[in-house]
């Protein structure tokens, strides 16, 4: 079983990603993606959406980086794919998934299945840019509107030479709104040959669990759920659940990362963003929530998280 942290556009970026990293053991992870339109992007923008480009393409845990790109030009997106590598990507993955009105009225993410055609072609384009040795893999929505062209999408990443295929398991219509449609994950792998990673609503172990019996995927990509539970993949890989505790040391080490990274008002708001995803699985975050939403500089709210932790920082 592979577990593989999702890219998660404004919210899994560099710090989230150390963070989540640094608590349970995943295979690799994926950048936000980095967008690309009409040019060769130069280096500081991979940078910028992919920091650990300059460490390895690792995490300071160690965890594998793979940079995510996307486009819908084939030989724009394979140019921009080969200098990624170029700067140390390890593997391109490429964003036919996301439901951003901004990014689909740009004709990006999740509209491009409405066209099998150029999800290949795009697929195609960059497998054969970037080095035979460079793991090229893709992922995507069950479809746009509706899930009509799925299994054309999955064959067409599959016939342009991809090495995996990760499926949300919910159509750019259906956002977010449980529930994910595993069974439906379970045909686009019964009809490619290629390895199929199942991703949408996966907040518990036994979510794993039923997504992995219902999608018949073996591997599987955790988004959401591991922000609310940072030690989800620990729990899935058969470790014990996470304790409230360690749920807000993890909180405690990326308020304490995340210094002079940004505004006070924008670092309270990231650390505020996490609490929310974390009222999900522990009701103890809604009243901590609470006692520190109006709260605007970074070091008083991150010694209340160390008060209720119970502990003080080193």
């Amino acid at each position: 079983m592979k577990l593989i942290l999702a890219p998660m556009e404004g919210l899994a970026d560099y710090w989230v990603r150390q963070a989540l990293t640094a608590s349970a053991t995943y295979d690799w992870c994926v950048s936000e993606f980095v967008r690309v339109s009409g040019e060769v992007l130069p280096p500081r923008v991979f940078y910028r959406w992919c920091p650990e480009l300059r460490h390895g393409a690792r995490t300071l845990a160690g965890t594998p980086v793979h940079l995510q790109l996307l486009g819908s030009d084939p030989s724009c997106v394979a140019d921009n794919a080969a200098r990624a590598v170029e700067l140390g990507a390890p593997a391109i993955d490429l964003n036919f998934g996301c439901p951003a009105k901004t990014v689909n009225r740009h004709r990006g993410g999740a509209v491009l299945l409405d066209e099998p055609e150029l999800v290949h072609a795009v697929t195609a384009a960059v497998r054969g840019t970037v080095p035979a040795t460079v793991p090229v893999s893709v992922k995507m929505r069950l479809g746009n509107a509706d899930d009509q062209r799925a299994l054309d999408n999955a064959r067409a990443v599959q016939d342009a030479g991809a090495a995996w295929l990760t499926v949300h398991g919910r159509t750019k219509r259906q956002g977010y709104r449980p529930p994910a449609y595993w069974d439906r994950i379970d045909d686009i792998r019964r009809a490619v040959a290629l390895p199929v990673i199942a991703n949408g609503e996966i907040w518990t172990r036994e979510d794993a669990r039923r997504c992995q019996r219902e999608s018949g995927c073996d591997d599987l990509m955790l988004g959401r759920g591991a922000v609310a539970d940072p030690l989800l993949c620990r729990e899935v890989r058969g470790g014990p659940p996470a304790g409230w505790d360690e749920v807000l040391a993890v909180l405690c080490r990326f308020a304490d990362a995340i210094v002079d990274t940004g505004t006070d008002a924008q670092l309270c708001g990231r650390v505020k963003q996490w609490l929310s995803y974390s009222r999900r699985r522990w009701p103890e975050a809604g009243p901590l929530l609470e006692s520190v939403k109006r709260e605007t500089r970074l070091a008083p709210l991150t010694a209340t998280l160390y008060r209720a932790a119970g502990t003080l920082p080193a």
